[in-house]
């Protein structure tokens, strides 16, 4: 459900610029990256400087370690369904993460689709990653489907129509009447959508990754960390 040209677009090849915003998450250390990474505490910062290059097998322990793959579920977005923010009660870390097959280099937070006013593109269940900061006027997104938060503090997913003046917008449906003449207060972009079915084949994944990470710190009989 990804367009090839935003494929590229959303899917960089892991940089410094990453790796760097990756360790300024709280707990994340040069230390723990290179253990991660099964390297001496010295590589890790040749790699910032540029004075080395990443190897093909340091990718993955990089992207599990500095979690770059991973997005915060920040709440629900209403497709047929009214989501009031502010009675959703979801803390501020969201309600979870979701693991993309991929790292992804822009700031971005997730929603799951609550509704059926959207389908057959949307489900009940799917999770859609935006960016977290509208990037784009309004005007350019007219015609697109994009999660919504009204001034009113309703939030959906629609597609934005232009309204009668330029501070208006109309909200369409497959399978809804529209929302006519209203005023947004933030737009987000979609970058991925994720099907319901591989949210669940992708967390199982995750969750494999997570006991082999296990046993290869642990030893198998005496539960001692293992020497390497």
């Amino acid at each position: 459900m990804i367009s090839f040209l935003k494929f590229r677009k959303i899917v960089p090849v892991l940089n410094v610029k990453m790796i760097e915003r990756g360790l300024e998450k709280p707990g994340k250390t040069k230390g723990g990256l290179a253990t991660a990474m099964g390297v001496r505490p010295g590589a890790v910062s040749e790699i910032l400087a540029d004075a080395r290059l990443i190897k093909s097998s340091e990718i993955q322990p990089i992207i599990d370690y500095l979690e770059l793959n991973s997005v915060p579920i920040m709440g629900r977005v209403g497709a047929g369904a009214t989501i009031e923010p502010e009675h959703e009660q979801v803390p501020p870390e969201g309600l979870g993460d979701i693991e993309l097959p991929f790292p992804i280099a822009e700031e971005t937070v997730a929603f799951e689709v609550t509704g059926d006013s959207m389908l057959p593109k949307y489900e009940n269940g799917d999770i859609i990653v935006v960016y977290r900061e509208q990037r784009h006027p309004i005007s350019s997104f007219y015609g697109e489907e994009a999660a919504v938060r009204l001034r009113t503090g309703e939030r959906y997913l629609k597609t934005i129509e232009r309204g009668k003046s330029a501070s208006l917008v109309n909200l369409t449906s497959f399978n809804a009447k529209p929302i006519v003449g209203v005023k947004l207060e933030w737009i987000g972009e979609i970058c991925v959508t994720l099907p319901r079915g591989q949210i669940e084949r992708l967390r199982a994944k995750g969750t494999a990754r997570s006991r082999r990470a296990a046993r290869t710190h642990v030893g198998p009989k005496d539960g001692k960390t293992a020497v390497k």
